[in-house]
């Protein structure tokens, strides 16, 4: 495992045990913040765990004690929560907050928990695992997917900035807005590792993906609009590792991660004897099919010599006549964990949202102090730069930044002068977190 380890085994397997599914009500309290800390601890083990290729415990953790289904439970119990009570929260004029990181952490957790399911669900064991609950992943992974593709259509994703005039509140937004965005490219991922399996996914689950959310047709949406690169100045840029980067001329040519994600799901969809027995290849699907030769260009298959064999599908499916919509009467599962969660919250969201503003998101100021030690605990700078993609970015101007908040150590800069104008951002938490570290 390396030199660097943020968990040790026995520690992993307590704090796998231990993971549970919370009611909304429930989010952001003392026990919910305490296993979100504790996902992210395992979020971080699994990284380094897959960075120095010794084995993942965290995965093999999660498989034997049946702890992928609660994952999934808890990862549309918060994206449930950012659509029903989270708004509700915005439009309360008089809630100004002292700090709104209690809330932030709850907005984070979509993201720490698809970020771990998208570095376990590379086994195809942990999907087997999720048994029943795959089927609400797929629908949660289509969900996804399909506001991406929307959001392609206008404009694409939202930018950094925010107005000097937003209240927290708003910055809150604007920052769940930009973070929704990377969700959806995770869940790209997970989505894909997911087909990796489809000989051994139940025919209730491939239905779902082919015939009611016609995954194959959406996922050539995806490589039409392609949100994940865009053209600034006259330069391709293409968004990986929580930014976008300016490709190289010489690079533009290369297949990126996230297409590459697209491509081996699409194989996998149309050319596995499972999925090619349950796909019924409309007049609608034969058309958008056909728009993939377009793309599979001689540098493209040099890159993924397997979609040839694509290639070849494509060409026989130009001379093969189209089928008309099923109509049979099939027994099927279906995904429970949304409408679940709705039935029993159904008329609640503001009850729900007035519950935790009078005793979660209006922490007293020792609160506040106790909570900024946790955090300093939970994310220890070792490891978050061990994790890390790249060199850290400025806070202020996301250029490449060489010196740390001296105060609290968690946020970098590139110059003096952008560390002045993030200050009355940044200054509550810093503030607090430094009251946390000499409170230890």
């Amino acid at each position: 495992m390396g030199d660097l380890e943020l968990l040790l085994p026995g520690e992993a397997e307590v704090l796998v045990r231990g993971l549970r599914s919370f009611p909304l009500r429930e989010m952001g309290s003392e026990g919910w913040n305490q296993q979100h800390e504790n996902l992210e601890k395992l979020n971080m083990q699994a990284i380094l765990d897959a960075t120095v290729s010794q084995g993942e415990p965290i995965q093999e953790l999660l498989v034997t004690h049946g702890k992928v289904p609660t994952l999934v439970e808890e990862l549309i119990a918060v994206e449930m929560w950012k659509q029903k009570v989270f708004p509700v929260f915005c439009r309360v004029e008089d809630f100004k907050p002292q700090n709104t990181f209690p809330i932030y952490m709850v907005v984070h957790h979509e993201a720490s928990i698809i970020n771990l399911l998208e570095t376990v669900f590379f086994h195809k064991e942990v999907c087997e695992s999720a048994e029943d609950t795959v089927l609400d992943l797929v629908d949660y992974c289509h969900r996804k997917l399909t506001l991406l593709v929307a959001q392609s259509g206008c404009g694409g994703p939202p930018e950094g900035e925010g107005s000097q005039d937003s209240n927290p509140m708003q910055e809150l937004q604007k920052q769940a807005e930009l973070m929704e965005f990377e969700i959806a490219l995770k869940a790209l991922s997970v989505l894909r590792y997911i087909t990796d399996c489809v000989d051994s996914l139940s025919l209730s689950t491939l239905s779902r993906m082919l015939s009611t959310h016609n995954l194959p047709c959406l996922l050539v949406e995806l490589l039409e609009h392609s949100p994940w690169s865009r053209r600034e100045g006259g330069k391709l840029q293409q968004f990986e590792g929580s930014r976008w980067h300016t490709v190289a001329p010489s690079e533009q040519q290369k297949l990126s991660k996230l297409d590459g994600q697209v491509w081996i799901a699409l194989y996998n969809l149309l050319l596995s004897p499972e999925a090619q027995a349950h796909y019924c290849l409309t007049s609608f699907a034969k058309g958008r099919l056909l728009k993939l030769r377009a793309f599979l260009t001689d540098t493209l298959l040099d890159q993924l010599p397997n979609l040839a064999h694509l290639q070849s599908f494509l060409a026989h499916l130009t001379l093969t006549e189209t089928q008309p919509p099923k109509k049979d009467l099939v027994l099927e599962q279906i995904p429970e964990i949304w409408e679940r969660l709705e039935r029993e919250n159904r008329g609640k969201w503001q009850a729900i949202a007035k519950h935790q503003l009078q005793h979660v998101f209006s922490p007293s100021e020792q609160d506040l102090r106790l909570q900024a030690r946790r955090w300093a605990e939970t994310y220890r700078l070792d490891v978050l730069e061990a994790v890390a993609p790249e060199r850290p970015r400025c806070a202020y101007c996301s250029a490449e930044a060489s010196k740390r908040c001296s105060r609290c150590q968690n946020e970098w800069y590139c110059c003096r002068e952008c560390q002045v104008k993030h200050w009355e951002k940044h200054g509550k938490t810093c503030v607090l977190a430094a009251q946390g570290d000499r409170a230890k």
